[in-house]
């Protein structure tokens, strides 16, 4: 997938973590995913540098599929898919 194919993505749902540390972000990203079917995409927005690590790690090692890492320096956010094998 493309920047400019990411950027058209509209998510099934959004996921405001703002304000927590780790590992809530990661913890409620899984959450939201458990609720979500195959191929819907979850926007994270988070405010804590290391989501930058995190949530990337989370998603491989959930089998989603990360689309998009956007840092903007106090806020991060993330398009994750929702894969086969979560």
């Amino acid at each position: 997938m493309t920047k400019d194919n990411a950027s058209r993505i509209e998510p099934t749902e959004t996921l405001d973590t703002s304000g927590m540390l780790c590992p809530l972000p990661v913890y409620k990203a899984g959450l939201a995913l458990k609720g979500l079917k195959q191929g819907d995409v979850l926007r994270i927005i988070c405010t804590d540098p290391g989501s930058l690590a995190d949530i990337p790690a989370f998603a491989h090692q959930r089998g989603d599929v990360l689309l998009k890492v956007d840092d903007q320096g106090t806020t991060q956010t993330f398009l994750i898919e929702k894969g086969s094998g979560s």
